[in-house]
């Protein structure tokens, strides 16, 4: 996160080598664009950076565009952001 002096500014990255087909990072972006709307109000203005560091097991999801991989990745950026929002510094009142 770096502060900006307003606004919420998004980038992601979801590196190939953790989500082979384009659908499947293309969905990713998506829920990590949604979970930043739905978490905005929590965080703190600023640049932030949403980078997957793991892979979705492409045995567990069978589809890339499946159901329970939208869930999964939506409710673990959930989880990531709500702990940043705890972390995250807020300014003071001057």
């Amino acid at each position: 996160m770096d502060d900006l002096g307003g606004g919420h500014w998004l980038g992601t990255v979801v590196p190939k080598r953790h989500a082979r087909r384009s659908v499947t990072r293309n969905l990713l972006k998506r829920q990590m664009r949604t979970v930043m709307d739905e978490q905005a109000a929590l965080l703190p203005p600023g640049l932030w950076v949403l980078r997957l560091k793991a892979p979705f097991d492409p045995r567990q999801f069978g589809s890339a565009a499946s159901t329970s991989l939208k869930h999964a990745a939506h409710e673990e950026l959930q989880t990531m952001l709500q702990r940043a929002a705890r972390a995250a510094p807020r300014p003071t009142a001057g």
